[in-house]
């Protein structure tokens, strides 16, 4: 990774008529941005499906892609809506906050007419390259339009609350469901066919400008994903009963005294390691090709894992336990050869963990905002840095700069980061605080979109162990000027990271 420096917003977050950022015109509108500030990577949230609480951290499959995203002007231009299918609905009147209650019920009314507009036409070319993807995505792509189809049938409930016989996948349930719910199977596999058509243009562009993508995948799925009722073998998870065992979390710490209690289902990792961990090597493949670089989202739980038995209220009671470690990336290696990941390596580090990712050679990631944090072990301070990492101003997890800086940062960490970055009014403290990351030795330099614009907690996109008003932030229409970029380009040309 050569000297550069980029950006993190989601594609949920980008400005448009849609309700929600989409693949159209105001995503192509942002790279064209990113290219004249002279940035070289733009770094997303996961891009699947979110179902209950939005996040894109908990998605109904490791592979599928949100219909969200889909953008209905590009669905015009290829016949598929007509403008008064789609133009005429109420998408939210806020455009800084997305309403996911509103797009759950007028996203999928929208793709639905597509769906019939599309099986009333005569585009040869277009059925066929459906098909296409239908067959070189099957491994993941029936299971995936089925469970979606079945969930509809049974009021959108977990398929842990479906009738047994389907529950566990008989034959005969599945023969039965498949026949009857053709239709809507369909309909699911087409929505991820518009989904990758549109994404897979949009990275193509980003980058003939020279922009990487970098992607983000979580390192457990939810108990409610295809992933999970297709394979179940592969989870701890009781037989019979198919609840789990233990599920996922983060012990408590100094920002939790009761640490964090996600209820991920855990990775049968013996089961995986016999198979060569082939489910993990299928999914990086294809996170490789959705993306240039693959960050993976808590990676030091492929080291240890903090283990939390099912039904606990907390995550106190849990257990460190040991993951498959160099095994999984030794594996992962064979198949696919040297792969462009970075690794989160964030929270309680171990000498393990920390000669865990030396043997991976994967950058890792630091977060200027946590370097003047007196709770954080770690030491994030820029004169401590290696080039092989990656300094973020801060991430989805944390407060914007400014919202850090006049509210939510203790007043003697505020003080320190003015200090030891010269921060000053005259400058910006916000500029002062991306000069801080610009100008250290990491390869890679990336700021969070709201920090650029100097915006405060209100566009705080996540706040972690809370629900409600999290990922819903979007930047204002006409927000990434030329005067911006411009700025942007300054101290990315100052600092060689362009």
């Amino acid at each position: 990774m050569d000297r550069s420096a980029g950006v993190i917003m989601h594609i949920a977050s980008l400005p448009g008529k849609f309700g929600i950022g989409t693949f159209g015109r105001e995503a192509y509108d942002y790279v064209k941005f990113l290219f004249k500030a002279g940035l070289k990577y733009w770094q997303i949230l996961p891009l699947g499906q979110t179902g209950y609480g939005d996040s894109p951290y908990q998605s109904f499959s490791a592979f599928a892609g949100n219909p969200y995203f889909i953008d209905f002007d590009i669905l015009k231009k290829e016949g598929l809506l007509k403008e008064e299918e789609y133009l005429n609905e109420e998408y939210g009147e806020n455009e800084e906050y997305i309403d996911y209650g509103l797009l759950f019920k007028v996203k999928y009314k929208v793709l639905r007419r597509a769906y019939n507009n599309f099986k009333n036409m005569n585009d040869i070319a277009l059925k066929e390259s459906m098909n296409n993807f239908k067959e070189d995505n099957k491994f993941w792509l029936d299971d995936y339009a089925l469970y979606m189809a079945i969930k509809e049938e049974f009021n959108l409930k977990s398929w842990q609350e479906w009738d047994d016989d389907i529950k566990k996948r008989e034959s005969s349930a599945m023969n039965k469901y498949k026949n009857k719910l053709v239709d809507e199977i369909e309909f699911w596999s087409f929505v991820q066919f518009l989904f990758f058509k549109q994404w897979n243009e949009l990275k193509k562009y980003a980058n003939s400008k020279g922009i990487k993508i970098i992607g983000d995948i979580p390192i457990y799925v939810a108990e409610d994903s295809a992933d999970v009722w297709s394979n179940p073998e592969a989870y701890l998870i009781y037989t019979e009963t198919l609840k789990p065992i233990v599920v996922a979390g983060c012990p408590p710490d100094a920002f939790s005294d009761t640490g964090q209690l996600w209820g991920n289902p855990i990775y049968d990792w013996n089961y995986m390691e016999k198979n060569r961990y082939k489910w993990w090597v299928k999914r990086v493949e294809e996170s490789l090709k959705l993306y240039d670089v693959v960050r993976i989202d808590h990676f030091r739980g492929l080291e240890s894992f903090w283990e939390i038995p099912y039904g606990d209220k907390t995550a106190v009671n849990g257990q460190w336990i040991k993951g498959p470690g160099i095994k999984l990336f030794d594996a992962i290696k064979k198949e696919l050869g040297e792969v462009n990941i970075i690794a989160e390596d964030l929270g309680f580090l171990t000498n393990e963990v920390i000669e865990f990712l030396r043997q991976t050679k994967f950058p890792g990631m630091k977060v200027l905002q946590f370097a003047f944090d007196a709770r954080e072990e770690s030491n994030y301070l820029p004169h401590t840095y290696i080039r092989n990492c990656i300094v973020y101003t801060g991430t989805h997890d944390n407060d914007t700069f400014r919202g850090w800086f006049e509210l939510t940062g203790n007043k003697e960490d505020v003080e320190y980061s003015k200090e030891y970055l010269a921060l000053s009014e005259e400058e910006g403290y916000n500029w002062g605080f991306i000069r801080g990351a610009w100008s250290s030795v990491a390869n890679l330099s990336m700021a969070l979109m709201q920090d650029f614009l100097n915006l405060g907690g209100e566009s705080r996109i996540n706040t972690p162990s809370t629900l409600g008003h999290n990922w819903t932030w979007r930047v204002r229409g006409g927000s990434y000027t030329d005067e911006l970029a411009n700025k942007i380009y300054k101290y990315t040309k100052m600092y060689g990271r362009c």
